[in-house]
């Protein structure tokens, strides 16, 4: 296993992009765009992170250990945000992705009523490589069957859990979304109703959940509103290539501790 700080070496590099934000409704209300530099210092002992986005001040942090609300996995992706939910408080995380030479990024934001009020998807590329960005996410990417694998690793850094998944996404007669989903031995099966770029998974009306579809094959798992004193997960998706998907889950129990970080990589079949 490689440590949580070569995990983040993984990212060195400059990265080049935008930071898009959008309503919950899935409406474009900003577009900006960035260039991030991820430098490392004293053979790697330090890194500095400079952010230059147009129009606003430069950002700059100086690393030299991780931890805290952020965890990486060995590819480098990796999950920052709350520890822990309270009453009367805003509530976030980001969720992101690394492949080859692209980051993609999710910044899920929710406001002191506990209501989900703003999404960021941060899309890069290394520097001087080509921008291959993806179409935006239809539902029709989603149908079928998918098998994976999933990696939890854990806030106490305990041995990651490693284990098969399968989801399966399919429409009924009605155009309603059937969604069944296992994990190990563990199977759970819910439906959603469809309305444009927004899925909705409506059938507990104080526990709603909505996917949204977003630019270059980003999704965003959320609940509309958090609920104190139950267990509520983030999760962003990422459609890599039109077989090959990954799915990012961080997960709060119910006395509103952040306490694992899930990376599931997919194929269809």
């Amino acid at each position: 296993m490689k440590s949580q700080w070569e995990c983040f070496l993984q990212n060195l590099g400059v990265w080049e992009g935008s930071f898009t934000n959008f309503s919950p409704q899935g409406t474009l209300l900003k577009d900006t765009s960035s260039r991030l530099s991820l430098e490392g210092l004293n053979n790697n002992e330090t890194v500095r992170l400079t952010l230059n986005r147009s129009g606003m001040d430069d950002v700059i942090r100086e690393f030299r250990s991780v931890g805290g609300g952020l965890l990486f996995f060995e590819n480098g992706s990796f999950s920052e945000g709350v520890i822990q939910l309270g009453p009367f408080s805003e509530f976030g995380g980001e969720l992101a992705f690394v492949h080859e030479n692209r980051r993609l990024r999710l910044v899920q934001l929710f406001d002191k009523t506990s209501q989900l009020s703003r999404l960021v998807l941060i899309r890069e590329h290394l520097a001087g490589t080509p921008v291959a960005e993806r179409p935006p996410l239809q539902i029709n990417d989603l149908l079928g069957e998918w098998q994976g694998q999933a990696v939890t690793i854990y806030r106490d850094l305990r041995s990651p859990d490693i284990y098969s998944t399968r989801l399966k996404i399919q429409l009924d007669d009605t155009g309603r979304l059937i969604q069944s989903t296992s994990f190990g031995e563990c199977t759970i099966t819910s439906t959603a109703t469809i309305k444009g770029s927004i899925v909705l998974f409506d059938q507990d009306s104080e526990k709603q959940v909505q996917v949204l579809l977003l630019p270059d094959g980003a999704s965003a798992t959320s609940p509309l509103k958090v609920q104190l004193r139950q267990p509520l997960f983030l999760e962003a998706g990422w459609l890599i290539q039109p077989n090959l998907r990954q799915r990012m889950i961080r997960s709060y129990n119910e006395k509103g501790e952040w306490v694992s970080l899930t990376l599931v990589t997919e194929e269809k079949v």
